[in-house]
């Protein structure tokens, strides 16, 4: 499984790393987290407004911090 954290490393970006990493650690799962910086692979996903997140390939949430609960909603 593969997360990507969509953002300019912003504090919000940093809290919603740690948010998806405390989910796949409560799941027992294995994941690689990526942080994604660059604006051209932002903008390639469609993504307007950080932070977002992405799991294998597709965005779940943008434009705020989803939850570790919400996280763990999206990776099961």
């Amino acid at each position: 499984m593969k997360i990507e954290i969509l953002g300019t490393g912003c504090p919000k970006c940093k809290m919603l790393e740690d948010n998806a990493r405390k989910a796949v650690e409560a799941l027992k799962i294995k994941a690689d987290i990526v942080k994604v910086t660059e604006i051209d692979k932002i903008i390639e996903y469609g993504v307007m407004s950080t932070p977002a997140l992405v799991i294998d390939g597709k965005v779940k949430s943008y434009g705020k911090i989803a939850d570790v609960e919400e996280i763990k909603k999206f990776l099961k």
